[in-house]
């Protein structure tokens, strides 16, 4: 039955995607997000929906004549960097050339989908039908992984969806976490309380299943979101009691495993798994030390024979750490670049905070600027432990940053450029700060 809603949903917006492309990128962030052919059976399962959808998308550009212009910005110019780099370091890896090209494969699919993303981003809209993709696409198992939960007392893992890049439960608990602001961005700029509520109540069941991926690392990700959240608030204490309440209602709910598990983070020199982690950090530092400019290339760490040559009696493993992976893999060049995707990304969630400031007409840049930060927060530190490097869905959010801000200069551009106007919307947003915007419809 999935397959076929699956085939009929596709085969009903693919002649939309030639004449309207971005409904492409959509698609295709949906079928690379949710990977919702996974969770069907049949015929559809079997289908590359992803290239199908991004050949679509490029004959739809052709026919719309889209995009009429692009301006590169710091994200796509880091990600063609980036790739230039993996490219060259891949050439000369060390693990078999099968694995290394076929990861490479997987990145520059996902870099030249971006690209294509960026460039047309160019309404407030568009960036706002992105990251309710975003939300649905990963939001969808954090819903179920969290009834999951529920029912089942928290004695089970949480999973995510097989041969995807969030199927490991650690993977699947940080994606969780880097939604949850997301949601809470959507609720915040909804002009209808029906889909406030919804996002709200959403929410809930989020960060349950993640507690209930039982990931020590999405723990550690959790309490840094949570600050996060708290620094961005307008109104600390209210948010501070209720960040306060939500953890701890969700942790009550949890089993004593549970509690037992996420005990060995405060004393890690007892645990194998552990310290396993530490070898394999010392070998990526190790790769990239003896290989500053190109490190062990793709698939070093996990190459036992690789491993053996500058750790010998170290296993051969995932790294467990995107800084540790990406250094390990590609060398300093590469580990520069990547870092400098985020600083980017967060040197534009500051600037669309800034611009908008004092700027009821504006409020969409500044709450999507505060909750992007929170976003980043809980990847970066959550992803501090699991390898999730070159993850599309939090490239994607840096992408939709920079676009937002392009799209926020020429909306201020555009109301300077009509005197009378600005000086009406100065006027009404005195008297009525909530007029035109969902901050009148906000709870």
């Amino acid at each position: 039955m999935r397959s076929y809603a699956l085939l009929l949903v596709m085969a009903a917006l693919l002649p939309v995607v030639l004449a309207r492309p971005f409904v492409g990128v959509l698609l295709w962030c949906w079928i690379s997000f949710m990977n919702p052919h996974r969770i069907a059976w049949g015929l559809a399962t079997q289908i590359p929906w992803a290239l199908i959808v991004f050949a679509a998308t490029l004959l739809g550009c052709m026919l719309a004549r889209e995009p009429r212009q692009w301006r590169p910005n710091m994200v796509t110019l880091l990600l063609v960097g980036l790739l230039a780099c993996i490219t060259v370091t891949s050439f000369m890896a060390l693990a078999p050339a099968e694995a290394v090209w076929a990861k490479w494969d997987r990145t520059f699919k996902i870099v030249l989908g971006l690209l294509l993303t960026a460039a047309l981003l160019t309404e407030r809209r568009r960036i706002h039908a992105l990251i309710w993709v975003i939300v649905i696409s990963v939001g969808y198992y954090g819903v179920r992984g969290g009834i999951f939960t529920a029912l089942t007392g928290g004695g089970h893992r949480v999973w995510g969806p097989e041969q995807t890049m969030i199927n490991d439960n650690n993977h699947l608990a940080v994606a969780l976490l880097v939604t949850l602001p997301l949601m809470n961005y959507l609720r915040l700029q909804s002009p209808y309380r029906l889909v406030r509520i919804g996002l709200l109540v959403a929410m809930g069941p989020t960060l349950l299943a993640t507690l209930g991926s039982h990931s020590r690392g999405a723990l550690i990700g959790l309490g840094a979101m949570a600050a996060m959240l708290w620094l961005r608030s307008r109104h600390k204490l209210i948010s501070g009691a209720v960040i306060a309440a939500c953890l701890a209602g969700g942790i009550a709910l949890m089993p004593a495993n549970w509690a037992e598990r996420m005990s060995t983070i405060s004393n890690y020199q007892e645990d194998a798994s552990a310290l396993s982690r530490l070898e394999i950090w010392g070998v990526a530092l190790r790769l990239a030390t003896e290989r500053p400019l190109l490190g062990g290339g793709f698939m070093a760490p996990y190459t036992q024979s690789v491993v053996d040559a500058v750790a010998p009696g170290v296993m051969a493993r995932a790294v467990h750490s995107i800084w540790f992976e990406v250094l390990g893999e590609h060398g300093f060049p590469a580990f520069v670049l990547w870092c400098g995707l985020s600083l980017a990304g967060l040197c534009y969630s500051i600037a669309l905070m800034r611009r908008s400031r004092d700027r009821p007409d504006l409020a969409w840049a500044g709450d999507l600027g505060r909750m992007a930060q929170v976003a980043m927060a809980a990847y970066l530190a959550g992803g501090s432990f699991l390898s999730l490097s070159y993850w599309d869905v939090y490239w994607t959010l840096l992408v939709a940053l920079g676009a937002a801000l392009a799209v926020l200069r020429g909306e201020v551009r555009s109301r300077q450029a009509d005197p009378a106007a600005e000086g009406w919307r100065r006027r009404t947003a005195t008297a009525l700060p909530g007029l035109g915007t969902a901050e009148a419809a906000r709870p």
